[in-house]
């Protein structure tokens, strides 16, 4: 399930390059706390993956909280009129199955 959740989690990082470019011309903090968050959700999946135990857990619950993060940043975006709802669509859809996927890893 992990490495499903990191496929998720790569075609999130693909589909926000739009929305993201438009967001670093008005924005660029937030910009970049996307940039990151996105990473960090990529990342800690697949370290997490070799990892055992409640370390395991911490690693996709990282990531699951990096996933709210970049929905919460095009949301903040979306309410500043920086993108519109259609224009973050996709990578909203994806970070909703990262973290389904990261809530059925950790209960």
């Amino acid at each position: 399930m992990a490495f499903q959740a990191f496929e998720f989690a790569l075609d999130a990082i693909r589909s926000v390059q739009t929305p993201l470019a438009a967001i670093a011309t008005r924005d660029p903090d937030l910009a970049r706390q996307l940039r990151r968050a996105a990473a960090s959700m990529a990342l800690n999946l697949m370290e997490g993956r070799r990892r055992e135990g409640r370390d395991r857990l911490h690693h996709y619950r990282v990531a699951a909280g990096s996933a709210d993060e970049i929905v919460a940043a095009l949301r903040v975006a979306e309410a500043f009129r920086i993108v519109d709802l259609a224009a973050i669509a996709a990578v909203l859809r994806h970070c909703d199955r990262v973290l389904a996927i990261t809530w059925r890893l950790t209960h």
